[in-house]
């Protein structure tokens, strides 16, 4: 008799669900790749000294890129990011308008967390109302976000959910840049410690060998069953009267 019936049902299971796993496996550890290029370009760009603005037109891939910006805050217009926690803590991330002198450019600049606690109260932030001389960087938001006129509140400042520097622009009638620059740690930044990555590589990693141990455990439940069910059969060939 057969050594190996694994059935009908156990077969087109194994046959739908592995290659699944496999893929699933194969792609977080493309993840991982992918997140762990992202850091060593952002580590790079990071180390290096910051250029104007104006030396963006010159790059292909601005994100990430530190620039130093001269000029002023437009404090009447300023955006709150919703939905950002740290340690636990409800809060905002505090986005404003910049004119870059040297470049003749409005940036959206992002100045970091704030804690808001209680959706009753405003948050509170202060505006410099100087002339300043900041470094920070590129970054340029993945997907689309939501126009402005999604937004939770119709005043100034405005509460959103996602950021669309041209949007705010062409509110505004302004030319500004299509990106934010995220501050350094400095006189006019809040808490800046923003994640590079929602997932780190070890995550990707992880999940992956978590796939792959979910085929295994497939493959090996898989040939059980059909050498269990060869065995069963034979057994009953075995005690079958002559």
């Amino acid at each position: 008799m057969s050594r190996f019936r694994p059935g009908l049902l156990p077969s087109l299971v194994v046959l739908l669900l592995l290659p699944l796993l496999l893929w699933l496996g194969f792609w977080q550890l493309e993840r991982a790749d992918e997140k762990r290029a992202l850091l060593a370009a952002f580590e790079a760009r990071r180390s290096a000294s910051p250029v104007p603005v104006s030396a963006l037109e010159l790059t292909a891939e601005p994100a990430y890129t530190r620039v130093v910006l001269q000029g002023s805050f437009d404090a009447e217009h300023s955006l709150l990011l919703d939905n950002r926690t740290r340690a636990g803590v409800a809060g905002v991330e505090l986005l404003q308008p910049f004119y870059d002198q040297p470049s003749g450019l409005w940036l959206l600049v992002n100045r970091g967390w704030l804690p808001w606690p209680d959706r009753r109260t405003p948050p509170q932030f202060t505006t410099p109302e100087n002339t300043l001389k900041l470094t920070g960087w590129v970054y340029l938001q993945p997907g689309e976000g939501f126009l402005l006129k999604q937004t939770e509140s119709s005043g100034w400042p405005k509460l959103v959910n996602s950021v669309d520097a041209p949007a705010l622009w062409q509110v505004l009638g302004r030319g500004g840049a299509p990106f934010q620059v995220r501050l350094d740690p400095g006189t006019a930044a809040y808490q800046v410690d923003w994640p590079i990555v929602a997932m780190d590589p070890q995550k990707h990693m992880g999940y992956a060998v978590q796939w792959f141990a979910m085929a295994l455990a497939l493959l090996l439940l898989f040939i059980y069953l059909g050498i269990r069910n060869a065995r069963d059969v034979d057994d009953e060939f075995s005690t079958e009267p002559e």
